[in-house]
């Protein structure tokens, strides 16, 4: 069923990031069933043509493409925005949704295991956005969305060492989103940003997406409901 507000977004692009597995599979099937075109994008892209060929068989209005790129690596992001103008014209959303967690502590930790997750969970999230938006610009789209994914790590540092540097790049998430804000009402546009804190992320970017273009959803903090006994 298509969701109400959800209208204006059918046939345009969305670009959801890490989209092979979990939220960012969840995102990418949850859109193409409210009619858009989806560039879901992966280091590795054969569990995205398997979602793509579930979401056809199941006569979704949308459509995904599975693009395969390295996150950690700029070229690879430049040239996939690239391709994405030339085959698609643009972005009008872009779902920074990729991250990456890796088991080293701050007194221990090794230096490459620290810059794997600095560049897909900052530099990455940068590049896009700044990509995105400049694809936006460019075609005068004053109404998109750039929602960035985050994590509870973003905002609370949990007692557990393999996590510290992890955490670390999750409060960065958080402050450039504010500051994405910040610059964008600057720029005297109505494109919105939007950061998203799990536990159901999918209905949450639909939310997200689906209210009017006036109204500026900063921050959606899902948390489970407590049971009545």
């Amino acid at each position: 069923m298509a969701r109400a507000g959800m209208e204006r977004w059918r046939d345009r692009l969305a670009l959801v990031t890490g989209a092979s597995a979990g939220i960012g599979a969840a995102v990418a099937r949850a859109l193409v069933q409210q009619g858009l075109k989806v560039v879901g994008c992966a280091r590795t892209v054969g569990n995205i043509e398997e979602l793509a060929a579930e979401c056809k068989s199941a006569g979704y209005p949308g459509t995904l493409i599975p693009f395969r790129c390295d996150l950690s690596n700029e070229e690879d992001i430049l040239s996939m925005f690239s391709a994405i103008r030339c085959q698609h014209g643009g972005v009008d959303i872009c779902i920074n949704n990729a991250g990456l967690a890796r088991t080293d502590t701050l007194l221990s930790g090794s230096t490459s295991g620290w810059k794997d997750m600095f560049n897909v969970n900052v530099l990455a999230l940068c590049i896009c956005t700044r990509e995105a938006y400049q694809s936006m610009k460019e075609r005068k789209v004053d109404d998109g969305h750039i929602i960035h994914i985050n994590s509870m790590s973003g905002h609370r540092v949990v007692p557990l060492s393999v996590a510290h540097f992890y955490s670390a790049t999750k409060y960065a998430v958080t402050s450039l989103t504010e500051g994405l804000r910040q610059e964008l009402r600057e720029a005297q546009t109505h494109i919105r940003a939007t950061c998203l804190k799990p536990e159901d992320v999918a209905e949450a970017v639909i939310y997200a997406l689906s209210t009017p273009p006036h109204v500026q959803i900063g921050d959606i903090q899902m948390r489970p409901t407590e049971q009545e006994t």
